[in-house]
């Protein structure tokens, strides 16, 4: 089967291209089962279909990435010259790249446009030392691709950047923001402390998900808009599958970030408590429910870490939707939830399945049960699957 990159194979971004797309959402249908199966003990988990990706006339999903990232790296062992790649599989081996067919078209022209203004400035890499000064490009931008924001991570604010820059932002495809940020300590994250806005809006829009979302250039919002709106829908749909035929629930949103499932379950008619240690994050939360014209009497973001909320909340609510990090849920949090508040149901969305299967014994021994798992196919061409589980009290699955 033809592959729909030319660096397939050799870049680390994609690693079944060469695998048919039907083909692709049954085996991460059947890795989900398995998984459940040998963690939890679940004989016959209830895994649905996974749900795809549009795809082009090739069956293929392309440009479905609307937060792009690229890596610089010096051309030459001395450190002269300029190229723009990703890493290799499993290595921190950097690979140029002339194109990146799941990064969406606006931020793939952004990126090269801006790697040759670089290049042509002779402004350098940052390299293994971080000698250089550019690290990274970071570009986010809405479903339709209007709108856009670009960041550059350099290692320091170098002089040598302004006339680059500048050309960049008069030419005739600049984006809608232009962002610097300073990192110059060697670790794993990708942007600095410090964010300074050189031009434009400070915001995009992205609507695809119902609600009217504003995204700067660090927030932390679904990279894949069509898959956000799948998680988003299933979330929704389940939440009014256990609602009365009058008035809506009570819905404790935890880890709850800038709304993504807040704002679309209250905009269902329900009342959600949000919570979310991040303060910006709060911030944009707040700021997207009033651009939504949605009151706080509906919903209501709260700054303070789950953790720390749960101990202190007495009220049991309706539905708890969880969408905890990569690592998953505290085990104070799955005690507390499942053991303690015990709600009728619970949504639980995981980036990380394995995380998920992790803890999901522990619910089952609360006497929940494992109603329904919808995977979404966030990253194409990957291994990765993320789920969207849907427990209810006083129910046991079969183990």
């Amino acid at each position: 089967m033809a592959v729909i990159c030319k660096h397939f194979g050799v870049c680390g971004g994609c690693q079944s291209q060469d695998v048919p797309y039907p083909e692709q959402l049954a085996r991460k249908r059947r890795a989900v089962q398995e998984l459940l199966w040998h963690s939890a003990g679940l004989q016959r988990p209830a895994v649905e279909p996974v749900v795809g990706m549009p795809v082009g006339d090739d069956g293929m999903p392309r440009h479905f990435r609307h937060k792009a990232a690229f890596v610089f790296a010096p051309k030459d062992a001395r450190g002269r010259g300029l190229v723009m790649g990703h890493y290799a599989f499993r290595s921190r081996r950097i690979v140029p790249v002339l194109e990146c067919p799941v990064q969406s078209v606006r931020a793939n022209e952004l990126a090269f446009a801006l790697r040759d203004h670089l290049s042509r400035a002779q402004v350098t890499a940052a390299g293994p030392g971080l000698e250089g000064i550019v690290r990274h490009v970071v570009i986010r931008t809405s479903h339709d691709d209007r709108e856009a924001l670009v960041l550059l991570v350099v290692t320091r604010n170098d002089k040598s950047l302004r006339k680059p820059l500048r050309a960049f932002l008069a030419s005739d495809g600049r984006p809608d923001g232009l962002f610097v940020t300073v990192h110059d300590r060697d670790d794993p994250y990708m942007v600095g402390d410090r964010v300074l806005r050189i031009d434009g809006r400070t915001h995009i829009r992205e609507t695809r998900l119902g609600p009217t979302f504003l995204l700067s250039p660090t927030a932390f919002f679904q990279t894949n808009p069509d898959a956000a709106a799948a998680m988003v829908d299933e979330v929704v749909g389940q939440a009014a599958a256990g609602a009365p035929p009058t008035g809506g629930l009570h819905v404790l949103d935890l880890y709850a970030g800038s709304g993504l499932f807040a704002l679309p379950l209250a905009r269902a008619g329900h009342t959600v408590t949000a919570i979310e240690e991040n303060r910006q994050a709060v911030k944009d939360g707040i700021a997207n429910a009033t651009l939504n014209r949605i009151p706080q009497t509906r919903v209501l973001f709260v700054t303070a870490r789950t953790e720390d909320y749960l101990r202190r909340m007495r009220a049991t609510p309706d539905l708890v939707v969880l969408d905890p990090p990569r690592q998953g849920c505290a085990p104070s949090v799955i005690q507390c939830v499942f053991h303690e508040l015990r709600p009728q149901r619970a949504i639980y969305v995981s980036c990380n399945p394995e995380a998920f299967a992790g803890e999901l014994p522990a619910m089952l021994d609360a006497g929940y049960g494992l109603d329904r798992v919808q995977p979404v196919d966030m990253f194409p061409h990957t291994d990765h699957v993320e789920l969207v589980a849907t427990l209810t009290a006083s129910r046991r699955a079969s183990r």
